[in-house]
């Protein structure tokens, strides 16, 4: 190990890790440079440039408080789920660099190079793949490619934030969350309402026992989907999206639901394709279900209501009854005392289903990060993210079987 006290050289390698993997020379793979540059003496700050087994140079700083690195960003799939991704990036650029953008169609990589003419696009998946300054793959691309991307991504050392949900089945999806276990690489999934401000209020009030335990609980998910929305090639069919209503749109709202009220252990569902839409998979939704402390509860969901309806939560326990509306959370304790945290109802639940905030996917994206930085899970992790698809497969076999099923826990 050699150690260097230049402030300036700190401060070059510090500011661009481009720079660094350039510049570093080290023998090994697991060979590392610590540079420390003066600071006072209660606060300790170090720089260190190691170099993985994947043969990447990356800079770390060191401090009391965070672990940050830069790292290179690619975008794998162009289509409408990029844009809050894409805001995110943009507002975290001090933490990462955008390094490739990636569509396998020109017409998607042409449209998108003319509204965002500062950023690479590729053709070549091989080639993000083959570069070894790119660290993170976010995959953005319909679900029934997601097994072969993450293969693919973990085994050329890329930690993967994918896009909800994992894979069109339960067993597909385990397939994806051991693939990047085996590698040992980060593997988060966009299940971004977990990171609403109403959604970390109430999970606060929930830990400290504030209400009490859960005796009912519901989900409302009453959301509306024109014609235009399935005039694109493949949507609502199985062959595609592997899913309707409930894998596509409600996944983000019961993901949040489970998360909060605790697992549910049985459900009674029905489900149906409505006249309106030429879809082989469900637009209309709906199961009576029960909790793993006994409480009760439904679940509604659907894509023809017009015009579209902020999705809905509501927690009835012990103490108090909570209700989130999209972005809104509203507590009625029963000792008189009221809690109102306003927040926006355009969830994306009508005409344009990206008509929400990028606040959501920034905090879930800065979360990812830090989790790459300091060794520990995302908060919605590969395992984390397959409980609300087992969910689903249980309800959508309820309304097959037309009998009740036990929700089986993934793991």
């Amino acid at each position: 190990m050699a150690a260097l006290d230049n402030r300036d050289v700190v401060e070059e390698l510090c500011s661009s890790v481009a720079r660094a993997r350039a510049e570093a020379r080290l023998a090994g793979p697991h060979d590392h440079v610590t540079l420390r540059k003066p600071k006072p003496a209660n606060v300790h700050m170090r720089s260190e440039v190691t170099r993985d087994g994947f043969g990447r140079y990356n800079i770390m700083k060191h401090s009391e408080g965070m672990v940050t690195a830069k790292h290179r960003v690619a975008l794998v799939g162009l289509g409408m789920a990029h844009k809050p991704h894409l805001a995110s990036l943009r507002d975290l650029a001090v933490r990462v660099e955008i390094a490739a953008c990636y569509a396998p169609g020109a017409d998607r990589r042409k449209g998108f190079a003319q509204a965002n003419p500062d950023l690479p696009v590729t053709d070549s998946l091989d080639g993000i793949l083959a570069d070894r300054s790119i660290d993170v793959a976010i995959v953005l691309t319909p679900p029934t490619t997601h097994l072969d991307l993450v293969q693919r991504c973990a085994e050329a050392g890329k930690h993967v934030l994918l896009e909800k949900p994992i894979e069109v089945s339960v067993g597909r999806a385990r397939e994806c969350v051991g693939a990047m276990q085996r590698a040992g690489l980060s593997f988060g999934v966009v299940l971004q309402h977990r990171f609403r401000t109403a959604a970390q209020k109430l999970r606060g009030l929930i830990r400290e026992g504030e209400l009490g335990a859960l005796i009912s609980g519901s989900a409302a998910i009453r959301w509306w989907r024109p014609p235009e929305y399935y005039a694109q090639p493949g949507r609502g069919m199985k062959a595609r999206d592997g899913g309707g209503v409930l894998l596509t749109q409600a996944i983000h709202t019961l993901d949040l639901f489970q998360s909060l009220a605790g697992p549910i252990v049985s459900v009674a569902g029905m489900a149906a394709t409505s006249p309106m839409r030429a879809i082989d998979t469900e637009d209309i939704a709906a199961a009576a279900i029960s909790f793993e402390n006994g409480a009760i509860g439904t679940i509604d969901a659907t894509t023809v209501s017009y015009p579209g309806f902020p999705e809905r939560i509501e927690l009835a326990c012990e103490k108090a009854t909570a209700v989130m509306l999209a972005e809104g959370l509203e507590v009625h304790w029963k000792d008189g005392r009221r809690l109102l945290h306003e927040g926006s109802e355009a969830g994306g639940g009508g005409a344009d289903p990206m008509a929400f905030s990028h606040e959501a996917h920034r905090a879930l994206i800065t979360d990812f990060l830090d989790a790459i930085d300091t060794g520990r899970e995302p908060m919605v992790s590969g395992r984390e993210a397959i409980r609300v698809q087992v969910l689903i497969e249980a309800i959508l076999q309820s309304a097959r079987e037309r009998r009740i099923i036990t929700v089986q826990q993934p793991w």
